[in-house]
């Protein structure tokens, strides 16, 4: 199937770059650009998009308000925040307004279409940049014995669980997880499905902050 996306974004250069990246992929199409927030919402709307690729610095409606508004709508467009700058407040704003992924626009072309690809899906992405910070952020707010508390969940996981949860935290989409194990994609989600279940992570975030916690990696 064909993933549709909106590009949001006040640069219209960057969004002819990006459309020109998303083109040469057979299983994408962009249907439609939007110049700001305002302007993505009602697209997402009137088009329901499969993605919709969001800038945060936009005039008029930014992109983390848009992307509240497009998530309360209740429309089935996932949104994956593509922004230059790593700020917390930016990637705290996204998550908790509620994207489905955190990219940053120096990323490379394949990972660009691997992270559309990859919350079409369904998954939550985050750029492996600003992974230490989300593990800090949230180690600072339960500072009483993390390890201790995550090794009880640890336990219960079997090696190749473990081994997919270091990837995970170490920022791999399922595609790439995949590939290093040499499984099929289809087994990677079905082993991450489980990992989250069995450790108690809504998400993929939750799953990184969990490993960094248990000690399986290290920032």
């Amino acid at each position: 199937m064909t993933i549709r996306v909106l590009l949001a974004d006040d640069d219209a250069l960057l969004r002819a770059g990006v459309e020109v990246v998303l083109a040469a992929a057979d299983d994408i199409e962009v249907v439609d650009q939007a110049a700001d927030g305002l302007q993505a919402v009602e697209r997402c709307r009137s088009l329901t998009p499969d993605v919709v690729l969001m800038d945060v610095r936009m005039p008029g409606v930014d992109g983390i308000e848009a992307t509240r508004r497009i998530v309360a709508a209740g429309v089935p467009t996932r949104v994956l925040v593509l922004s230059t700058f790593r700020h917390d407040e930016y990637v705290w704003g996204a998550l908790r307004a509620g994207a489905s992924g955190f990219l940053l626009k120096r990323a490379s072309p394949e990972r660009l279409v691997d992270a559309v690809r990859t919350v079409a899906a369904g998954d939550t992405l985050l750029d492996p940049s600003v992974t230490r910070d989300l593990v800090e952020h949230f180690v600072r707010q339960s500072p009483v014995g993390p390890a201790a508390a995550a090794a009880g969940r640890l336990s219960g996981l079997t090696s190749r669980e473990i081994q997919v949860l270091c990837l995970v935290a170490e920022g791999y989409s399922n595609e790439e997880i995949a590939d290093l194990l040499g499984i099929a994609e289809s087994t990677t989600k079905t082993h991450v499905k489980r990992t989250l279940a069995k450790i108690g992570a809504r998400d993929r975030a939750q799953a990184v902050v969990f490993a960094y916690r248990a000690g399986l990696v290290a920032p």
